[in-house]
């Protein structure tokens, strides 16, 4: 596990910890720490899960991420202060956001929360600052005017279910219904979900259900292409005339 072994050695120095104090805190001997980290054995996953509680790091995280690539200060707290994955910024420490492209919607299920699938997802700026984890989204179907398909939604992580808003328009991944783009009620243990397309009639979703939740930001059409048509070349075409549209009101004020 070579990222498992140098990220303990990471979290460790920006703790300013000694081997001898990771492992008092670990209950293990100062000798384990070390060959963890030269790699001369693998921690068992007793200590994997302490190591995930001490640092507040997710394990696939730990096991899968190189955590030295990132800024300690950017990565997102959720339930039970678990760290799920980081907010990404550029060289100049511009957030940037994450593109689910329509191919890789299929998979995003079962993908969101591994790290080496988030990764391999494009990125992309928006003409406007950003404070928080966003994310895009693909829109298929004509459920949520004047959405459509080749559409895409940039959605702003949210921590819990209590941050809903009644009436507003939000990305939900459900475990059966995958990602979906619907204007959410809280309904107790229940989330009733709305289409502003009147011919679709609202349904339910257990609050158990849902393990992702993003509050719509901004859409964006990319083209009047078929689906299969649409890339991130025109999105980003997009996005340099809302940036111009932008920095014109801008003008005007």
């Amino acid at each position: 596990m070579g990222k498992l072994s140098s990220n303990i050695k990471h979290l460790r120095g920006l703790k300013k910890w000694s081997q001898e104090q990771l492992a008092a805190k670990l209950e293990i001997p100062r000798s384990r720490i070390g060959s963890y980290e030269e790699e001369r054995c693998d921690p068992p996953m007793d200590v994997v899960i302490k190591l995930s509680n001490l640092f507040h790091i997710a394990i696939d995280a730990l096991v899968k991420c190189d955590l030295s690539q990132f800024d300690a200060d950017s990565f997102m707290q959720v339930a039970e202060n678990r760290i799920l994955f980081p907010i990404v910024v550029d060289k100049n420490n511009n957030d940037q956001v994450e593109v689910v492209t329509m191919r890789a919607s299929a998979g995003y299920l079962q993908g969101y929360a591994d790290p080496e699938f988030v990764e391999k997802l494009p990125m992309m700026h928006l003409p406007f600052k950003t404070v928080g984890k966003h994310r895009a989204f693909p829109i298929q179907g004509d459920s949520m005017p004047p959405l459509k398909n080749g559409s895409y939604v940039v959605g702003k992580y949210m921590e819990t279910l209590d941050e809903i808003e009644n009436g507003n328009t939000y990305i939900l991944v459900t475990k059966e219904e995958g990602v979906v783009y619907k204007r959410l009620y809280k309904k107790g243990k229940t989330i009733e979900l709305h289409s502003d397309n009147k011919n679709y009639p609202p349904y339910v979703v257990k609050n158990s259900e849902v393990v992702e939740l993003w509050k719509f930001v901004c859409y964006i059409h990319s083209s009047d292409k078929k689906d299969e048509e649409a890339s991130m070349d025109t999105i980003f075409k997009m996005l340099q005339s809302m940036k111009g549209t932008m920095d014109t009101w801008k003008k005007k004020g």
